[in-house]
């Protein structure tokens, strides 16, 4: 480093040190923004003067510096336009004149290139002519600056340029999965940041219509209440980034959940009620980037119109409120909402009932949204507001679009005000990726894809049993209140129900539909936990969830309203176990519902009847199975289904008094992951070792299921996956079938348990670990319920905690819901008779399963 550069590195630490104090002392952020800009600025000018180049260089702040703002760790983004093309002496002091500048410790960005290269440049590229739209002139000729200018403006086709800016924020949007409620949002890139802002600036400057808010009101493209909006919402972004900064201490734009609590602490947010500061940090996040979404849509619309004026226009009346507008549909005038303002909510119907509309005009999505203050108390109880509210959940098009626009335009939070409490607001359960409402919409969403044709093969079963529902449109309005109450305190599930009856008493539905969707809403995760946390091959299980369900109506709408909710929380919880699961509790209920109550031995014989009809296709004799049937009590057949029971006995017809373990791997029914079956002399321990081997292997166990015949033989079966890490399953079966017999064949110590690090995620919202110890029906067995954040390890340490205190474990049901689990063990042991004993288990699995 030469002695300049580490003198004005020095000298600039100081100023921007300066600067950063002011504002973490309650200064602006915009006079941080420009200050920082302006330090640079004037670090820049003694520089180059020092160098000798003004004369035919023209350096020139582009991009976001060329805008006259600087975050904290943002990068200075210079171009160097000389007057001809440089020779050596020239390219030697240029070379010279950017190692000073590293040496200043600045983040620089740069290029070279002559008059005719910008141009060029320019043309080729949409980004390169962005960045050169946004400039500002350092050091240097004036001349160089006005000529590089015009070249700018000569290339720039304003509409060329919207089409692009449009296609790349699309793009954009994608990328970051079209919503600004990402838990995690990137608050320069994710939709509803400030490059949509930028956006809406760059494409209103090419086409001439302004280069600022002020100016872009001015001409009205903007009203006096948008731009209030605008510019205190973009305050709140800039804000929120430059703290994210200088927290991080580096160029950090993402709002992730390790710097969200230090943000919240440096911008004075503090904890409240029920949620916590980085809750009220993102809540406030998700409302600026809301606002920033819609004046971006409202804004580029209207500068589309401009600039894409229809020549002949096709104008339909619809009624005395609404037109159709080329394949739009309008307002007749501007004041068309004030004077009805009924039309807020059928502007939502009109456009489901008109499929020939694409979307609604700039003008109207204007009036809805300054009229969104209209809807109040009086405009709630209107009986022609609930009977159009209603009616939209009762189209057969359009009805999730109509849900997301409502919401997206403030009109749904409006007229639904639980809803506009858990607007933006996170869920810390390391399972839901959204939002809640955006995961209540998406559950709507699920729902509806059950009734439309093009995703039957998704879930048969469900568009099979919606097909026939009658108003399934009630099931939507379950969905609507089944989380709305997330975030109160209390009992989420209960006080959604009170809001769920005030709804449907004010919207005049019958007395059994009103019943219908309050018990869908205070039931709404019975069925999950049955299917995940019960066996549910015990009748006595089905026959208790079969009461709490009572009619076949019920249980279809739940099933249906489940399968949506899980599958709605994120693409990481849901899976074919899962789904198999809930299937199979759905059958086995509606049996029982159907009226199929036979003897209580009736569904042993049917299972070991349709195993003997497998074991034919096989060709193994009448008797074959016998020798191992002799050894299995009552408890495994109804454990086990028909075609696993056909499976062990084939497996095993010639190792039932076998000295060495047998292990076999099949892939699982679902098409998810392996079942194994583990036949071995019953050993101390192997429950423990089984799963010591499977989490060496990085196999997670879904289920597992223990049995231990009159012979004395460990009859075990597990479901493992790889979480879809293997292309190969048959080397992953024959490596499991050959690993895990020779492990179990080995009797040894069973080795420390290794405590896998946490996730990012976890680390900031990690589960408080519960243990909970409950007898069952008949007291000879007790249920164990574990709860803890998932790691690797985490199995095997609970298992070593059993084993340890000669616990028989007889059945696991291993769910695991994002990163957080709930396991559900059935065992037995006689610690168990013990109270002392109770407690110490309890306590020993507390401490293996603390992070």
């Amino acid at each position: 480093m030469n002695d300049v550069g580490f003198a004005l590195r020095g000298e600039l630490r100081a100023e921007r040190d300066s600067l950063i104090a002011r504002f973490q002392h309650g200064g602006s952020v915009a006079r941080l923004l420009k200050g920082l800009a302006r330090a640079v600025d004037a670090l820049l000018r003694r520089v180059v003067v020092a160098s000798g180049i003004t004369a035919d260089v023209a350096v020139i702040a582009v991009g976001g510096y060329g805008r006259g703002e600087l975050f904290p760790h943002s990068d200075v983004d210079i171009l160097l336009v000389p007057r001809v093309e440089l020779d050596a002496d020239g390219r030697a002091r240029i070379e010279r004149l950017i190692g000073t500048l590293w040496d200043t410790g600045l983040h620089l960005g740069h290029s070279v290139r002559t008059l005719e290269e910008c141009r060029e440049e320019a043309k080729r590229d949409v980004t390169v002519l962005t960045a050169m739209l946004e400039s500002r002139l350092i050091a240097g000729p004036q001349e160089i600056f006005d000529d590089f200018s015009r070249a700018i403006v000569s290339v720039l086709d304003a509409q060329a340029y919207f089409r692009a800016k449009t296609l790349e924020q699309q793009q954009r949007h994608t990328k970051y999965q079209e919503t600004p409620y990402a838990l995690e949002p990137n608050c320069k890139e994710s939709p509803g940041g400030l490059r949509d802002l930028q956006v809406m600036l760059w494409v209103a400057r090419a086409a001439g219509f302004g280069a600022s808010w002020r100016q872009l009101a001015a001409r009205g493209l903007l009203t006096a209440e948008e731009f209030r909006l605008l510019t205190r919402n973009e305050r709140t972004l800039k804000e929120i980034r430059a703290r994210l900064h200088l927290v991080a201490g580096r160029r950090e734009d993402r709002l992730v959940f390790d710097v969200q609590g230090a943000v919240a602490e440096a911008m004075g947010i503090e904890a409240g009620g029920t949620h916590r500061a980085s809750e009220r940090l993102m809540q406030r996040y998700y409302w600026a980037a809301k606002v920033v979404t819609q004046l971006n849509t409202i804004l580029l619309q209207n500068i589309e119109e401009r600039l894409f004026p229809h020549g002949d226009e096709h104008l339909t009346l619809l009624d005395e409120v609404f037109v159709a507008r080329n394949e739009k549909l309008d307002i007749v005038d501007d004041d068309a909402l004030k004077r009805d303002p009924n039309a807020m909510l059928r502007a939502f119907l009109v456009l489901q009932q008109h499929p020939e509309l694409k979307d609604m005009s700039p003008r109207l999505l204007r009036a809805l949204w300054h009229g969104r203050f209209l809807i109040d108390a009086a405009f709630r109880r209107d009986a022609h507001n609930r009977a159009t509210f209603i009616a939209i959940l009762q189209q057969p098009r359009g009805i999730v679009h109509a849900l997301r626009r409502m919401n997206q335009w403030s009109v749904l939070g409006r007229y639904l005000p639980p809803f506009r409490r858990i607007i933006g607001q996170m869920q810390h359960d390391l399972f839901h990726v959204y939002t809640v409402d955006q995961h209540i919409l998406q559950v709507i969403r699920n729902l509806r894809r059950f009734t439309m044709a093009e995703f039957a093969h998704e879930f048969p079963l469900c568009s099979q049993l919606v097909a026939d529902f009658e108003r399934p449109w009630l099931l939507y309005i379950a969905a609507l209140f089944h989380d709305v109450a997330k975030g109160r305190g209390g009992d989420h599930s209960e006080l959604g129900a009170r809001a769920a009856v005030a709804f449907c008493r004010a919207h005049g539905l019958p007395r059994e539909d009103t019943a219908l969707v309050v018990w869908l809403v205070e039931q709404h995760l019975a069925m999950s936990r049955v299917a995940q946390k019960q066996d549910i091959a015990d009748p006595d299980v089905v026959r208790r969830f079969a009461d709490q369900v009572q009619t076949e109506r019920r249980l279809v709408a739940l099933y249906l309203l489940t399968v949506a909710d899980v599958r709605g929380t994120s693409p990481r919880v849901w899976n074919n176990w899962k789904a198999k699961l809930l299937e199979d509790l759905f059958h086995l209920t509606r049996r029982l519902l159907g009226g199929e109550a036979a003897p209580a031995t009736a569904e042993l014989e049917r299972r070991k009847r349709e195993a003997l009809d497998i074991l034919k296709l096989y060709g193994l004799s009448d008797s074959a199975h016998e020798p191992l049937w002799k050894q299995l009590d009552v408890v495994y057949f109804l454990r086990h289904s028909a075609r696993d029971i056909a499976w062990h006995a084939r497996t095993l017809v010639a190792h039932v008094e076998s000295e060495r373990a047998i292990v076999r791997a099949r892939l699982a029914q679902t098409g998810e992951g392996a079942e194994v079956l583990i036949y071995v002399r019953d050993q101390k321990d192997l429950f423990a070792r089984v799963c010591g081997y499977f989490d060496s292997r990085n196999l997670s166990i879904l289920d597992a299921k223990i049995h231990t015949t009159r012979a004395g033989y460990a009859l075990d079966t597990f479901l493992v996956s790889d979480n879809g890490r293997s292309r190969h399953y048959r080397d992953l079966l024959s490596r499991i079938e050959r690993e895990l017999a020779a492990c179990v064949d080995q009797v040894a110590p069973l080795p420390a348990p290794v405590k896998g690090r946490l996730s990012r995620h976890s680390r900031h919202f990690p589960v408080t670990p519960t243990v909970h110890l409950q007898p069952d029906a008949d007291g000879r067995h007790f249920l164990l319920n574990v709860t803890a954040t998932d790691r690797i390890g985490l199995l095997y340490a609970m298992t070593r905690v059993l084993a340890r205190h000669d616990i028989n474990v007889h059945t696991a049901k291993i769910n695991t819901l994002g990163e957080r689990v709930e396991d559900v063990f059935l065992i037995d042991g006689a610690e168990l008779s013990d109270p002392r004993g109770q407690l110490q288990i309890e306590q020993d699995l507390l401490e293996a399963v603390a992070p």
